[in-house]
């Protein structure tokens, strides 16, 4: 079974509208080469050229990439780019030189860890995060089933919970083992685990590097590190602090959350919905669920979305930037929330445009001005266009 990404594919075609290389960057696994042969197929009339550089035959190809590249013409596709990154700067000089020529660039890595990609193919390409599935891309009867398994393809696709979580733990080993060397960190993938796993109790929370490094006997720096690598892979989130002027004592370090809300369970051993239901992490896993399906549904950039709070209590779960105004949400794993001074607060001392609280029902009401409870399947009236 697959699903085709309709929405995606139009992004695509827009964008090389006005830019002759596209890249695709997202985790791995997380459809991304599927994507691509459904953008193809789609576009008539084009001559299509993949490369995957995980295959050596093609990785062999390009060898001598200027020489390989520079006949072919139509759409390009290279795959796991951050298998090569050296191949950036001969990509600049074959954009400028050959106008008959589209890459459409894939990589399992942020444009950070590619290094040279921004700057060399600066004002020449356009960059678009891909995640696994959301429930814009799938029924609303298959919430919990998303939920509990994330959005990965095969995951989702999975013939049974088991299937897919089985799936997920494989995926955490692979990752370790195999893809951390390949973007070149040399790691201990059992200290990686651990810090990983160690993650899991910390999301939806204010990250404490001290806390985390004297539990696993490693340095600030080195925890730093993991997590940098973690969230340039796609795995993590470090959901910024929103600073403004005030004389109140903000709050300063990130909070993170994990992307992928069954790699999150998996890491916690959590298979199925009724063991969630049970889960002391059941709030702050539905909390990352519903602000990932907002990103995604809104399109939303790394530098558009963050948290607000201050040490006297006051918050706000998510804010974001959005047609020159800021935007609040609440998540709530809750039968009815209700109004809190914390919301008031939230509305005042940022002149929130709208507050909505998400939660797990099924009916939309206006608590406050400006402030309406709804679920997660009436995301799409979020800030509309």
């Amino acid at each position: 079974m697959e699903i085709k990404r309709s929405q995606k594919i139009a992004e695509l075609k827009a964008a090389f509208r006005y830019s002759p290389a596209v890249a695709i960057l997202g985790p791995r696994q997380c459809g991304k080469t599927t994507l691509s042969h459904q953008f193809v197929s789609d576009i008539k009339g084009e001559s299509v050229h993949f490369f995957d550089l995980e295959d050596p035959n093609d990785l062999a190809a390009l060898d001598n990439p200027k020489l390989t590249l520079e006949k072919l013409k139509g759409i390009i596709v290279i795959d796991e780019i951050q298998r090569c990154p050296d191949l950036f700067p001969v990509l600049r000089v074959l954009i400028d030189k050959c106008k008959e020529q589209k890459y459409l660039i894939l990589g399992s890595a942020s444009k950070e860890l590619l290094r040279q990609s921004s700057e060399t193919l600066a004002g020449r390409i356009s960059y678009h995060e891909l995640s696994g599935f959301s429930l814009d891309e799938i029924s609303i009867l298959e919430q919990n089933k998303i939920w509990i398994r994330g959005g990965f393809p095969r995951s989702f696709l999975a013939h049974d919970y088991k299937a897919s979580y089985d799936w997920r733990q494989n995926f955490i080993m692979t990752f370790l083992e195999r893809d951390i060397p390949n973007l070149g960190f040399h790691i201990s993938a059992k200290g990686l685990r651990r810090f990983w796993m160690m993650l899991a109790h910390y999301h939806g929370n204010i990250f404490n590097a001290s806390e985390i490094s004297k539990s696993l006997a490693i340095s600030n720096v080195t925890a730093g590190r993991y997590l940098d690598i973690l969230s340039g892979a796609f795995l993590i989130r470090q959901l910024q602090p929103w600073f403004y002027n005030t004389k109140k004592r903000l709050i300063k370090r990130p909070k993170i959350y994990f992307r992928d809300s069954g790699i999150f369970h998996a890491l916690l051993g959590i298979t199925t919905i009724d063991e969630l239901n049970r889960h002391p992490r059941l709030g702050s896993s539905w909390e990352g669920f519903v602000i990932e399906q907002i990103i995604n549904h809104l399109g939303l950039k790394e530098e558009e979305v963050y948290f607000w709070g201050v040490h006297t209590g006051a918050e706000c779960d998510f804010i974001f930037l959005k047609k020159g105004k800021l935007w609040g949400v609440e998540v709530k794993y809750q039968d009815a929330p209700h109004l809190t001074p914390s919301m008031r607060s939230a509305i005042d001392e940022l002149s929130l445009e709208h507050l909505w609280i998400v939660y797990p029902g099924n009916r939309m009401y206006t608590l406050a001005d400006k402030i309406t409870v709804l679920p997660i399947s009436n995301c799409s009236t979020i800030c509309p266009e």
